[in-house]
Order: C-alpha cells, then sequence, then structure tokens
C-alpha cells in the first residue's frame, strides 16, 4: 500500500533479533503479520501529532514496538523520500480526506469563511477531535462546539451586518448545518402513522390536559441568535447569500419523506414543544406560556388551534400517551 516493500513475511526484509523478548524500541522476535502492519500503519498515520509521535503511541507499540529510527525496517525508503516521508504523504492524504468531508457538510460555513480559513479551523479541529467511529456521519459532531470554546475573530471589515457578533453568525451556522446532517442520518418516521388532529380532537378535556405527546424521533429544536437558516439555503440553492442582522431566532428542524425540512417559529410555539418535548403534560406546558405577562389567553387560544394543526401537518409528534 505504500509503494513498496513491506515487512509482511519476507525472510530477506525484517532480520531477526536477538536475545531475549520483546523490549520498547527493538523489533519482535517473529515478522510483523498483514494485519499487525496494516493496524500499526494505521495508528501511525492517524496521530493528530505526527509521524514520529505516530510510531510511538500505544496502539502503534502494541502491534510493532519500534522506534522512528528503526523505521526503514518496516517500511523502505525511495530513491527521494525517506520511510517516514513516505508515511507523511499518506497521513497528509488522510487528513485532506477528512477536511474535504466537513467542506462538503459546512458548505454555507465555508462560503463565510472561505476556503482556506475554514481548513485552518477544520484542521485545528481535526487534531482536538481525531475521528474515533467507523462512520463519517460521525465526524462533525464535536465542530460546533469546538468553535464555540475557540470562538473565530471577528469577519471581514466589510461585513458591517456581523459586527462584533460575527462568531455567533459561524457557530449558529455550523450548528444548523450539523443539525441537518443529523436529522438526515438518523431515524425518521417515514411509512408510518403521526399524530393527526383528529387524534387530540377526540380526547376529553381531562385527557387532553393530562395527555402527554410524542415527539418524532428526528424532531430538533434550536434557538439561534441569527435567522441563518435563509443564509444555508441561499448558499446551497447557488442564490445570493446575505449575512443577516442578528435577531434571536427559534427553529424547529424534521424531517418528511426523506427530505430534511425547518421552520421558524415564535418564542411561544417554540417554548410550548421544548416543554411538550422534554415530557411535560399538555396541560403543564401550557401552563408555563399562559402564565407569561405578555400572553393573552384569548390570543392563546388561537393560536393553540393554529400550533396544533401545524404539528400535524409538518409530523412533529408521533402520537399521544394516556396517564
Amino acid at each position: 500500500c505504500c509503494g513498496g516493500r513491506v515487512t509482511t513475511g519476507s525472510r530477506e526484509s525484517v532480520p531477526a533479533v536477538e536475545g531475549g523478548g520483546r523490549q520498547a524500541g527493538s523489533l519482535p522476535l517473529r515478522e510483523p503479520t498483514l494485519d499487525q502492519v496494516q493496524r500499526w500503519m494505521h495508528a501511525v498515520i492517524v496521530d493528530p501529532d505526527g509521524i514520529e509521535a505516530g510510531i510511538t503511541s500505544e496502539p502503534a507499540q502494541s502491534q510493532i514496538p519500534t522506534t522512528p529510527d528503526r523505521l526503514e525496517d518496516i517500511i523502505n525508503r525511495s530513491h527521494n523520500l525517506t520511510s517516514c516521508e513516505r508515511l507523511q504523504v499518506y497521513a497528509n492524504a488522510y487528513y485532506a480526506r477528512l477536511v474535504e468531508c466537513l467542506r462538503e457538510e459546512f458548505p454555507a460555513l465555508v462560503h463565510a469563511l472561505g476556503e482556506e480559513v475554514f481548513d485552518a479551523f477544520a484542521f485545528g479541529y481535526l487534531q482536538q477531535y481525531p475521528s474515533q467511529s467507523y462512520t463519517l456521519a460521525d465526524l462533525s459532531r464535536h465542530f460546533p462546539d469546538f468553535l464555540s470554546a475557540t470562538r473565530p475573530g471577528s469577519g471581514p471589515e466589510d461585513e458591517e451586518s456581523a459586527g462584533d457578533s460575527w462568531p455567533d453568525f459561524l457557530i449558529d451556522v455550523a450548528t444548523v448545518e450539523r443539525t441537518y446532517s443529523e436529522v438526515f442520518s438518523g431515524p425518521g418516521v417515514e411509512g408510518q402513522r403521526t399524530l393527526q388532529p383528529e387524534d387530540v380532537q377526540a380526547l376529553s378535556p381531562d385527557e387532553f390536559e393530562s395527555a402527554r405527546l410524542i415527539p418524532v424521533p428526528c424532531l430538533r429544536l434550536l434557538r439561534l441568535s441569527y435567522p441563518v437558516h435563509d443564509y444555508i439555503s441561499a448558499v446551497r440553492h447557488n442564490t445570493e447569500a446575505i449575512v443577516p442582522d442578528a435577531e434571536p431566532t427559534w427553529l424547529v428542524i424534521t424531517r418528511r419523506e426523506y427530505v430534511v425540512r425547518r421552520s421558524a417559529v415564535s418564542e411561544l410555539e417554540y417554548e410550548l414543544l421544548a416543554a411538550l418535548q422534554s415530557g411535560e403534560t399538555i396541560g403543564e406546558a401550557i401552563d408555563r406560556i399562559a402564565n407569561r405577562p405578555d400572553v393573552s389567553m384569548e390570543s392563546l387560544e388561537t393560536s393553540l388551534h393554529d400550533w396544533f394543526r401545524h404539528w400535524s401537518t409538518a409530523q412533529f409528534l408521533a402520537g399521544i400517551e394516556l396517564p
């Protein structure tokens, strides 16, 4: 796999080590198997601290206990490259591919930052959160948290609309794009019956108050500082994407017929839906928002009717649980 001879059972390639058992910094008595070489090479090229650190790491040492100065016993050098440089080619390609995957998952963030700056953040993220899963779906799981912890610097001077809160805009974009990926790849309710308006209408007043609504597994609620969903849609549809002004935004994301969909809702609707999602009964959730000083019961009754109808149409809820 390195374009040259690797020590996997070739007696002419690896001399036996005389003396006792294995020691740190020495080759094993027996030549490594192909499986050992593969696992060793994987541990070396994915180590976030580089090839030499990878060689001395515990995963690599458990397969082939050696040191950087003995690398040629395992990987031959070429006319132009040392053994370490040859492995570095694969390490560079590994990280380049992961950065490319992150670019594909966060197109709007790439658009906002530019490829060069995005790649720098992506590489820093991979150093702190190296890939640990068999699936690339988990690769960016902590990317919004990483951006939040590192707080990216202010944006271009001509980006007046973002101002000093440019990092908040970037974090919101990353959060929404990551949520899109999770919802798309996760479980949904395609082919299943979801809550219908008549299911709620069939409840008695007492049942309605004590019932719990079961959200669909793909329902996500996001509280944001920017209405970034429109910006993201513009980027993904190759239309003009304008950085919006900061504005509190409450976003509901779900999946219907294998298409990820999002809805911007009011703060009250968001709070009610969040309370229901957390397991509160319908009566408890309604009381929570009804006690707010800015809510009138008359307007709330009208809103509740509209919200429940919207939730049924949008398939936010899977069913009802009665005590």
